[in-house]
């Protein structure tokens, strides 16, 4: 880990993706005790929920996540407006307009990455957004275009129409989103992969501050963007290795690399707190089970906790005897 960032530090960016049942409250708690500098960013809710659902489960936040974006889905600018307003009484700390997804769901509903072909319905909808929350940030979330889009200038018209109307992040999913054809899942392996396009806007329109996203899976590759772009948010390898983020964050930022350990531990406050609300501890401990990945004793941390932390009464006790695993293992 010899590189470093060639971005001034209050422009570089290191990002959780926001991704459905996945990064929820618990999660992003456990990713800032790992990751005290990065971006973190909610699953995507809908304009339509912040506003007529429930707010208390939706907009769920602990103080500790700061800062923390909350990613909008939706394409009505009055309703992506007033959606923000809440979102910024809420206390997030960003607003991210969500042009990326390719579910069916979200094409029958006109948002998510259809959105790339209606630049200036995008526009209207930050301008609206950056209206109703004067000094908390509007970003965008995007593709590179969709289906067989492949051009270059049509890209580029989309980044300035919507840089336009106050826009200056854009995190770019260096890859089209199919909407036919494929799956969501799908959508995030099979297009291929072109960071050269998000490489080329920043040297474009440097003005700007771009986040590359896509299938990135290591430290190394994550800090080798940092020579062509403001920053990096990573996805699932965030998910799936958490302490690739901690490692990163040193990298990045400066600061002592922390073990396994001593981040789980200092963690525990948090699942405390929450089991004490009475919050079962197989929602919380769902999103500790790779952090022991490819370490001895990875395994039984895994298993213990997926098969315990159902179990009524469960609490943190369980976690200790898992971490005892480890450090047996470790020590054999």
């Amino acid at each position: 880990m010899n590189a470093s960032p060639v971005i001034a530090a209050d422009q570089l960016r290191l990002s959780v993706a926001p991704m459905m049942d996945w990064t929820d409250s618990h999660c992003r708690a456990f990713h800032r005790v790992l990751a005290p500098h990065a971006r973190l960013y909610t699953e995507m809710v809908h304009a339509n929920a912040v506003i007529h659902g429930d707010r208390a489960r939706l907009l769920a936040m602990d103080p500790s996540e700061h800062p923390v974006a909350l990613q909008l889905g939706g394409s009505e600018p009055a309703l992506l407006a007033q959606a923000a307003r809440i979102a910024a009484e809420a206390g997030f700390d960003e607003i991210n307009l969500n042009c990326g997804c390719p579910s069916d769901r979200v094409q029958a509903g006109r948002f998510g990455a259809c959105l790339m072909r209606e630049p200036a319905l995008v526009a209207d909808s930050v301008a609206a957004m950056i209206a109703a929350v004067p000094g908390v940030p509007v970003t965008v979330k995007c593709r590179l275009g969709v289906d067989d889009d492949h051009e270059w200038e049509r890209f580029l018209a989309f980044i300035d129409t919507v840089a336009a109307a106050g826009c200056r992040t854009f995190v770019v999913h260096a890859r089209n989103a199919w909407l036919q054809g494929l799956s969501p899942k799908e959508n995030r392996e099979v297009p291929p992969l072109r960071y050269d396009w998000a490489y080329r806007l920043k040297r474009e329109r440097p003005a700007l501050q771009v986040v590359v996203n896509g299938g990135i899976a290591d430290a190394a590759e994550a800090t080798a963007h940092l020579a062509h772009v403001d920053g990096a948010m990573l996805g699932r390898a965030a998910y799936h290795t958490p302490y690739l983020l901690h490692a990163l964050d040193v990298r990045w930022f400066g600061g002592e690399l922390r073990s396994r350990s001593e981040l789980l531990r200092a963690y525990r406050p948090y699942a405390e707190a929450q089991l004490a609300r009475g919050v079962f501890l197989k929602h919380i401990t769902r999103h500790l089970l790779g952090l022991f990945a490819g370490q001895p004793g990875g395994r039984a941390f895994r298993q213990v906790l997926s098969e315990g932390a159902h179990k009524p009464g469960a609490g943190w006790a369980l976690v200790e005897q898992a971490l005892a695993l480890t450090g047996r293992a470790q020590a054999a």
